[in-house]
């Protein structure tokens, strides 16, 4: 089958994949086991102030600074516990060792219903798949716990890329990847700078997913649109000649 469009490549977080609850609610289980009683509200708050500092002074897991995500993370997690108060370093340690190989599988992640269709109809277009993502060294045991690593040729994570969206780079290296030009590539995301306008400023056919009607208010064409991913394959085989 010919046409232009030859490549979809996907965002993961909050496109194919979400948190199964939300960060306050897991860390507040964790903490319960190391006999802790927080309220999870106090909690997200907590995670979300440690994680806009920890990602302002250390971008893209640290790498610039000689960091790796796993070092990125527990320190995140011990930062967000220090925040509710806890101040005993082996309970930190434990929190912070514990949450980082929780979300290492399935057990803490959704698919979305819609994915798994979504993912094979564009195989079943002649179409190969890759992922460009600002994720860490656990996206690929995630996908596979998830049943959908199977889908995709290759997977590049910001953490392996060396650079984070919305910068334009990981795109390029993904292109690389491809091996055609970037008008023979689609991609899919949920945030509009990071995902839509990025790959479109590279010339890739860009779709924003907006589940939520979050981005209505903004100028995008409607063919770029998607409410569901279940839109995409009759998108794409409008590109298949």
């Amino acid at each position: 089958m010919r046409g232009s469009v030859r490549w979809v490549l996907w965002d993961v977080k909050d496109t194919l994949l979400k948190v199964r609850r939300s960060v306050g609610e897991q860390y507040c289980t964790e903490a319960e086991r190391a006999g802790l009683k927080l309220p999870a509200a106090q909690v997200e708050t907590a995670f979300r102030q440690a994680y806009r500092q920890r990602s302002h002074l250390f971008p893209n897991y640290g790498r610039a600074q000689g960091m790796n995500s796993q070092n990125w993370w527990t320190g995140l997690v011990k930062d967000t516990f220090a925040h509710c108060g806890v101040t005993d370093p082996a309970v930190l340690d434990r929190l912070a060792s514990n949450l980082y190989h929780n979300f290492c599988g399935a057990e803490n992640w959704e698919v979305f219903s819609d994915s798994n269709g979504a993912l094979k109809s564009c195989s079943s277009l002649g179409l190969k798949q890759g992922i460009v993502s600002n994720f860490d060294k656990r996206l690929e045991g995630i996908l596979r716990e998830c049943g959908l690593l199977a889908h995709f040729s290759f997977h590049l994570t910001s953490e392996e890329a060396g650079v984070a969206k919305p910068d334009p780079a990981i795109f390029s290296q993904a292109l690389v990847r491809c091996a055609v030009p970037a008008s023979s590539v689609a991609y899919v995301g949920d945030h509009y700078v990071n995902d839509y306008l990025t790959s479109r400023s590279l010339g890739i056919q860009g779709f924003l997913l907006d589940r939520q009607n979050r981005h209505g208010h903004l100028d995008i064409p409607p063919q770029h649109r998607l409410q569901s991913l279940n839109e995409l394959p009759a998108r794409l085989q409008q590109e298949i000649d």
